[in-house]
């Protein structure tokens, strides 16, 4: 082989020359059919799906994958959860940043809540135009309790589930565990898979969302803002509806007419 031969074969891209030569782009779809815990969807710019998992087809209670092609999220949730859905589609369709590990409550056809951390990321052609996005939400069920930090991180994370209603400044959890803020910040996220404050935020949310789903209870969305460590009642709604897509008095009412 002479030398400009050589130097031609180093400068195809091999993963370029991969795209060219595959026949389906789509070829990672039974595999993500095989994680549970794992939701797949790629959609086109329109925000219709284009490619999803059985993960999905499970979560929004039909029958098959054929029922949600070509719908967006707005023809197949409930409202108005489905309509947030396409707003963040549509967000990222148009150029806004990528959303990564963004913590999501879902309600299931079951009205059973789950949290999810959610990517999407815009899908692009070879000329750097937007055609679609694709994203996954994944489960926050799986824990590493075999991390040998786990006992010193888990000491931190019991004082957000016992202490949610006070200030959790990081430094006093990095003190419970006995590390540093990097340490515990790291930590948490290998362990968890959530940031410290992300997990004082799903820890106070769940509480609310337990208050707000008990129809014997005569509390105002106040009184459940500062039971769940929120001094400001606005600053109570705006994360509620940032992580849920409703504000608490939408959720309350949403929960009584199931």
């Amino acid at each position: 082989m002479n030398r400009s031969t050589t130097a031609s074969s180093l400068a195809i891209d091999p993963r370029a020359a991969l795209g060219v030569a595959m026949a389906d782009a789509f070829f990672a779809e039974p595999l993500f059919d095989a994680l549970p815990d794992v939701v797949f969807f790629v959609k086109d710019a329109q925000a219709r799906y284009v490619v999803v998992n059985q993960t999905l087809v499970q979560r929004c209670g039909v029958k098959n994958k054929a029922a949600l092609i070509g719908r967006t999220p707005a023809e197949v949730f409930a409202q108005p959860f489905g309509l947030g859905y396409l707003a963040q589609d549509m967000a990222v369709l148009g150029g806004a940043d990528a959303i990564e590990d963004q913590l999501e409550l879902h309600l299931y056809p079951d009205r059973d809540p789950g949290w999810c951390l959610t990517r999407k990321s815009a899908l692009r052609d070879g000329a750097g135009a937007i055609i679609g996005l694709t994203g996954i939400s994944r489960d926050l069920a799986m824990v590493d309790k075999k991390n040998p930090a786990y006992r010193k991180v888990a000491a931190a994370a019991r004082m957000i589930h016992e202490h949610y209603d006070q200030p959790l400044p990081l430094h006093e959890l990095a003190r419970v565990a006995n590390m540093s803020v990097a340490q515990i910040e790291r930590y948490f996220l290998r362990i968890f898979h959530l940031t410290p404050r992300q997990m004082i935020i799903k820890t106070r949310l769940d509480a609310a969302s337990r208050m707000l789903a008990d129809i014997a209870s005569s509390a105002s969305v106040a009184d459940i803002a500062q039971a769940c460590g929120y001094g400001d009642h606005s600053a109570f709604t705006r994360q509620f509806h940032a992580t849920v897509g409703l504000t608490p008095r939408q959720y309350r009412a949403m929960l009584a007419t199931a």
